[in-house]
């Protein structure tokens, strides 16, 4: 019986070490084919979804250009491939994505059960209850006894049970396959409520005939760090990416914007000189132009413009910064020293 078990673990770390070599070198590959295959979310308003001329737009859009840019120079050498909540993971498992952009939340059973490594945070988030107002509830410990559209195959599914179990509330949960299906599902009056991140809600809202008809409650039940997904055993690819991002948020706290980041290559600051590519040492460290975070702000802006550009006030989400705010403004958005 000993030796089965230990031929079961040994087999297991080989398995492991296969995967882990098989998706070694990712850099190598989206090279060598041209563009990064990126998983995004099938549909949702300004984090991932195509527009009227079939451009992919949003925050986790920009996010996988400014890995784009990291890696080619340029935004567009990517291909998308839209997952629901339940293939976006087997999708990067598999190496049928190189990449998933697609407002995951970052787990301590994702990180390690899934073989995943998730990159800095692009949108803290929090899991949320949208309602008609028609309904008349103001809170979430009103909804005893109602109906609840979750999508299936996230954690919010989870979240729900345990707010209803904590605050002793009878629920009926309709389990829905994708985001479509949940959206459809809610506006025909399936549900009395959809629960999903706050963010999620927001842009599934923009997607009713009259979005002022819903209200998102004012509850957040969880803790939802959403970020890009890269898999186990590829350090430099996992350093790219999570470089990429946190390119975005450096150059909002140096206040280099795409507008004037040429301008910026002629600053005295040591420290911007190093960030920009100006003096030489972060491109090599990570295998890649000594301008690759000049590439980024240039193409695709600083973490500012592109919060901004997709979910900010000023657009149909009008979601504030918050949590999403520089640490030197009250939010979590920090990156370490560029040296």
């Amino acid at each position: 019986m000993k030796y089965f078990k230990m031929t079961a673990v040994l087999l297991s770390a080989a398995l492991v070490l296969i995967s882990s070599v098989s998706f070694a070198g990712t850099l190598d590959d989206v090279k060598k084919k041209g563009f990064i295959q990126i998983g995004v979310n099938e549909g949702l308003f300004g984090f991932s979804y195509a527009d009227e001329k079939g451009e992919w737009r949003g925050l986790d859009v920009d996010t996988a250009r400014a890995v784009a840019c990291a890696v080619f120079g340029a935004p567009d050498k990517l291909k998308f491939t839209p997952l629901t909540a339940q293939t976006r993971f087997t999708a990067l498992q598999s190496g049928e994505i190189d990449l998933l952009c697609r407002n995951a939340t970052q787990t301590l059973g994702r990180d390690s059960k899934l073989g995943l490594n998730f990159a800095t945070v692009n949108f803290y988030d929090g899991q949320g209850f949208m309602v008609p107002k028609a309904l008349g509830v103001t809170s979430a410990k009103e909804l005893s006894g109602a109906t609840i559209c979750v999508l299936q195959g996230t954690t919010t599914e989870q979240n729900a049970a345990d707010y209803f179990k904590k605050y002793k509330l009878a629920w009926k949960p309709v389990v829905l396959e994708s985001t479509p299906a949940i959206q459809k599902a809610f506006f025909a009056g399936r549900c009395d409520c959809m629960t999903s991140d706050a963010s999620q809600l927001a842009g599934l809202r923009t997607g009713a005939s009259n979005p002022a008809d819903y209200i998102i409650l004012p509850e957040r039940i969880s803790k939802e760090p959403l970020a890009p997904a890269v898999r186990h055993g590829d350090d430099q690819w996992f350093d790219i990416v999570n470089y990429s991002v946190l390119a975005m948020i450096q150059a909002e706290e140096f206040g280099i914007t795409s507008k004037n980041v040429d301008e910026m290559l002629n600053s005295n600051d040591p420290k911007i000189k190093r960030f920009l590519g100006v003096t030489p040492g972060n491109g090599e460290a990570l295998g890649l132009d000594e301008k690759f975070a000049y590439n980024i702000v240039k193409h695709v802006g600083n973490y500012g413009e592109v919060y901004d550009r997709n979910v900010g006030p000023s657009t149909t989400l009008a979601i504030e910064r918050g949590l999403n705010a520089l640490w030197t403004e009250g939010g979590l958005m920090y990156a370490p020293p560029f040296k």
